[in-house]
């Protein structure tokens, strides 16, 4: 039996990288009757990769709170170190990538262009014909920092960011990585069709927390 092992022998099997891929995301975790389903195995299997995945600190359980009669629920999602993998190894490319935009007089301004770009490409978009209001925005905005580590969540049209997946960078060059950042969401909410757009991005206002400030476009 497999015990102890390390995070990127915990995520070799194939079957332990789609309970990642299905657990990212979902802030409030998954059952085993929910990721068994959706990966169509059988909950004891689902149980014996998510202990393997655990015991290498990729994953965490925790009990719902009683609502009814019967057991709880145990309730499965990444840890901070889970949310991270398949990210890490793309590190060293990031960091020459924006120390090269920062050396360049029109990085910052590419690096939010490339952002911007990305985040029409990546979020949810709406049914053709369909507007969404400033809530839908928001709530999609939120959806997609979610999904790329972000761990993110919104007060009105304030978006909350509470972890960024490439904090060092972000320490060394906040004038590219931060512009990538703000891009990322200008984008989205330009594909959402929404009339919010980034008015001011606030960075490390407490050492684990950035602040997407949204308004209404100008005209």
């Amino acid at each position: 039996m497999e015990t102890g092992l390390g995070l990127h022998q915990a995520l070799a099997d194939p079957r332990r990288s789609r309970i990642v891929d299905e657990l990212r995301g979902q802030r409030d975790g998954l059952d085993t009757e929910q990721l068994a389903r959706a990966l169509e195995l059988h909950p004891n299997t689902v149980r014996w990769h998510l202990g393997i995945l655990g015991d290498a600190g990729i994953v965490e359980s925790q009990t719902e709170p009683r609502t009814g009669p019967g057991r709880p629920r145990i309730l499965y999602r990444l840890t901070p170190e889970g949310t991270a993998q398949g990210r890490e190894e793309y590190r060293l490319l990031a960091t020459i990538l924006s120390s090269t935009l920062a050396g360049q007089e029109d990085g910052p301004r590419r690096a939010e262009d490339s952002g911007r770009a990305w985040g029409r490409y990546l979020v949810r978009g709406p049914a053709p014909g369909r507007r969404v209001d400033d809530r839908e925005a928001v709530v999609e905005v939120v959806r997609l920092l979610e999904e790329q580590g972000f761990d993110p969540d919104a007060d009105g049209t304030d978006v909350r960011m509470h972890r960024c997946p490439f904090h060092d960078l972000a320490e060394q060059h906040p004038e590219v990585v931060c512009a990538v950042h703000r891009g990322l969401i200008s984008g989205a909410l330009e594909e959402l069709g929404s009339k919010l757009d980034v008015a001011g991005l606030d960075v490390f206002v407490e050492p684990d927390l950035c602040v997407a400030r949204l308004a209404s476009r100008a005209g």
